[in-house]
């Protein structure tokens, strides 16, 4: 399984997410099913899925363990780390999805426009003139850094690159609302009865 991170500006992004799931739940069924077998016959010999030679190294390993509270192939911390990675993986797909679902929009305001560059995830803000040094620092602290390549000053896509600009005044949309509230609503998803 890669460790290689995926950022959401990957156009392939959702599609490389979803075969790291695959691999997370495919990795957790066998893991469950080397325990159960272990559990039921005291040896990884014969287990499906489990070649004999590799089956004689974890049976040795449990053996030589001198930790008695965990006796089986893989420990429960294992497990646990994995689930916990298929949660984390779904819920970047959720968002991810979700994004491309509601798309954001940008903006004008007083001295420049706010764009909404989805070929690159980012969140960008043009000014028609240089902005002062207190202007710079205010951007920097919302977490915007400037771009030479792009000519803007900008940060990732995301629901907090919008709310963190409800707080920069000098980027409020000309018509006075919040930018938050330009951005169309996200379907409401079926969560099921609590």
């Amino acid at each position: 399984m890669s460790s290689k991170a995926i950022s959401s500006s990957d156009p392939n992004a959702l599609e490389k997410l979803n075969a790291k799931l695959e691999a997370c739940e495919k990795r957790q069924a066998h893991m469950k099913e080397v325990n159960a077998y272990y559990r039921k016959f005291g040896t990884c010999k014969g287990c499906p899925g489990v070649p004999d030679e590799m089956a004689a190294k974890i049976d040795a390993k449990i053996e030589s363990s001198s930790y008695s509270w965990d006796k089986q192939p893989f420990p429960s911390y294992e497990l646990t780390n994995n689930n916990a990675e298929i949660r984390r993986i779904k819920q970047r797909i959720d968002e991810l999805e979700r994004h491309r679902e509601v798309g954001f929009v940008g903006w004008k305001f007083a001295g420049g426009e706010a764009v909404v560059n989805n070929d690159i995830n980012r969140l960008q803000l043009f000014f028609d003139e240089r902005p002062d040094k207190e202007r710079c620092s205010v951007l920097k602290r919302k977490g915007f850094h400037w771009s030479p390549r792009e000519g803007a000053w900008q940060r990732q896509l995301n629901d907090n690159a919008i709310y963190a600009v409800n707080y920069v005044d000098f980027v409020k949309p000309l018509d006075g609302r919040r930018p938050t509230d330009l951005q169309p609503k996200a379907p409401q998803r079926d969560t099921g009865a609590r």
